[in-house]
């Protein structure tokens, strides 16, 4: 038998917790292969067979575990199974539905299990299957289930429950769940935090976006999206006012002669924030590739804990789930982030006359131990101009000023 320890994972981090078994007791696993989830207070990883053989677990889903505590056994003196895979998926682990033997009704998404007869009714009667809790073996809806949704038209119970049930639920918090929160009010309770406002006419960046985001695809193999644009925009802010790219330690201010920007990304687990180095010194697809792949990461929780450690400066974007306006708060020990709204088509007074602009709003949240009102205002104005004179994003100066030299 050998031992398979929980891994040493960064020098703050003590304990994780186990999250799931991707390979069960008693199966065939080869070198190298998966066989569980773990989570730390930053994010999650996974556990590597060292050898092939018969696995063992000796912890739970759910445990506690310290770094070094022994997670499981394998027997590599075992003979392998006759017949048995190289790589043998876990019950437990299978993300994807089991796909219907039925025929798929066309108003029907194919993931949706139900009955042909249910499925029939769901087509005919447009039935929304969210709405309807199923009552057939494996989550299929049966015909009965179709009738009861029809028969209570607007009304839905929660978690699958019945309607008019008081179903209260206790789930333990995750190591994540519980950083985040202890985060979030460490950075209320240690910091002064203001946010100043503003608004920024997308019209230029809309239509840059759309002249070349075919040629960009083609000749960069990503999409043109809006990050690159404020990504670039605040590491040129950053580097012309310093404080909102420092941080307070002690007595003494640490400045940072570069951006580290920080990328707030929403996973199922709960907020991770992985760090994008030197923007300052990337062009614009490779800040769009790097956005891609640390975003891919994080839902996949295969971020490293390198991935998530330092960051100048941090970028929210709550437009892509419909904010109109926010707060956002100070991803400590950094001084400043910045917050992205929805872009939504306002009426705007432009020399006299009234026309329809896309217009978001951006939130700056700073510490105001460290960034005076002058700095953050003129931080949060710079970014306005740099965005809505996207040109301005290649030299951080006008082409025009700077050939006259005002």
């Amino acid at each position: 038998m050998i031992d398979i320890k929980v891994p040493t994972i960064g020098e703050s981090i003590s304990e994780v917790t186990l999250l799931k078994w991707t390979k069960q007791q008693g199966a065939w696993v080869e070198r190298d292969e998966v066989i569980a989830e773990l989570e730390s207070e930053k994010a999650t990883f996974e556990v590597n067979a060292e050898k092939a053989g018969i696995l063992h677990p000796l912890a739970k889903e759910g445990d506690t575990l310290h770094i070094g505590d022994v997670l499981a056994q394998i027997d590599e003196t075992a003979a392998k199974p006759e017949g048995a895979p190289a790589q043998e998926t876990a019950p437990a682990a299978a993300a994807q539905k089991p796909v219907s033997n039925q025929a798929p009704v066309t108003s029907v998404p194919n993931d949706i299990k139900a009955t042909p007869v249910a499925s029939a009714i769901i087509a005919d009667k447009k039935v929304d299957p969210a709405s309807i809790k199923p009552s057939g073996t494996g989550g299929k809806i049966l015909k009965h289930d179709v009738l009861d949704a029809l028969n209570n038209p607007g009304k839905k119970a929660f978690a699958g429950n019945e309607l008019f049930t008081r179903v209260v639920r206790q789930e333990k918090m995750s190591n994540l769940r519980r950083t985040i929160s202890r985060r979030l009010v460490e950075s209320k309770n240690t910091t002064a935090m203001l946010t100043t406002f503003n608004e920024v006419d997308m019209t230029r960046i809309m239509e840059v976006r759309k002249q070349y985001k075919d040629k960009f695809k083609e000749q960069h193999g990503v999409n043109l999206g809006f990050m690159s644009f404020f990504a670039k925009a605040c590491a040129i802010a950053l580097g012309e006012w310093p404080s909102v790219n420092a941080y307070i330690d002690g007595d003494h201010i640490i400045y940072h002669d570069y951006a580290d920007i920080s990328i707030a990304v929403s996973t199922p687990r709960g907020l991770t924030v992985p760090v994008m180095r030197n923007v300052e010194s990337l062009g614009m697809a490779d800040i769009e590739k790097k956005v891609v792949e640390l975003a891919g990461k994080a839902r996949d929780s295969k971020l490293t804990a390198e991935e998530l450690q330092g960051g100048t400066f941090t970028i929210t974007n709550g437009g892509v789930f419909g904010s109109l306006m926010s707060t956002p708060i100070i991803n400590i020990p950094q001084s400043a982030i910045l917050g992205m709204h929805k872009i939504q088509d306002r009426p705007m007074a432009i020399n006299g006359q009234v026309v329809i602009r896309p217009m978001m709003y951006l939130a700056l949240s700073y510490d105001h131990r460290i960034i005076d009102g002058k700095e953050s205002v003129s931080f949060l104005v710079r970014v306005k101009e740099l965005l809505e004179n996207p040109e301005l994003l290649l030299m951080g100066k006008d082409p025009v000023k700077t050939l006259l030299e005002v």
